[in-house]
């Protein structure tokens, strides 16, 4: 399952219950369709506690079974940043085309902005037709408002960078006044073509006479 399941196993380890930690862990490492059911069965019952529905979704999001969707994507809005981070890790990997479009409304939830970090860097990683203008947005309030939140608009800046569009020009540039931005800004300026989209000119032949 690699280096990020095991993080989150060691993680839930102490509050678990020892005997359903092992159960799921070994249907996690199993990957088969039967387990996978067993596993999808944790995220349909309410009660289960989050320790369980976490291994379950992330499990489930890095198999690609869409059964994970709602619950990563409620720990991607979750206030504990770790699983934040665990569940965009799952949802980069399970390719859902409804992932994009639920992360870009989280990023753009003025309520919950203190949590857009994993949503943002989910975003480019993603690099769906959502994710420049959700950054452009996103970015463009954070310079405007009384509050920055300065690791979000960096992830903002640098992930515009990552995508290479020329449509974050101006928005960077307004990002790169602000000295706390400014040298990420620039890096991510540097990264956007001159010229997009350009199209390739035919070459122009001599008429030739009858």
């Amino acid at each position: 399952m690699g280096d990020a399941f095991r993080s989150l196993t060691d993680r839930v380890r102490a509050e678990a219950d020892p005997a359903e930690y092992e159960r799921l862990v070994a249907l996690a490492r199993e990957d088969t369709p039967a387990a996978r059911d067993e596993l999808a069965s944790v995220l349909a019952e309410s009660q289960r506690p989050l320790w369980a529905r976490e291994v379950a979704a992330f499990a489930l999001g890095s198999a690609g079974d869409r059964r994970s969707f709602e619950t990563l994507i409620f720990m991607l809005n979750y206030r504990d940043p770790v699983r934040c981070a665990t569940a965009a890790h799952a949802l980069a990997r399970l390719r859902d085309p409804r992932t994009a479009r639920a992360a870009a409304a989280l990023a753009t939830n003025e309520l919950r902005t203190g949590y857009a970090l994993h949503a943002v860097r989910l975003l480019t990683a993603l690099r769906a037709p959502e994710s420049v203008p959700t950054l452009i947005s996103v970015l463009q309030r954070l310079l405007m408002g009384p509050v920055h939140y300065w690791p979000i608009a960096e992830a903002c800046v640098q992930g515009l960078g990552a995508l290479g569009d020329r449509r974050a020009v101006a928005v960077l540039g307004a990002a790169a006044e602000h000295h706390r931005l400014s040298p990420f800004a620039k890096a991510a300026l540097a990264r956007i073509p001159a010229q997009q989209g350009r199209a390739r000119r035919r070459p122009v032949r001599p008429n030739r006479c009858p």
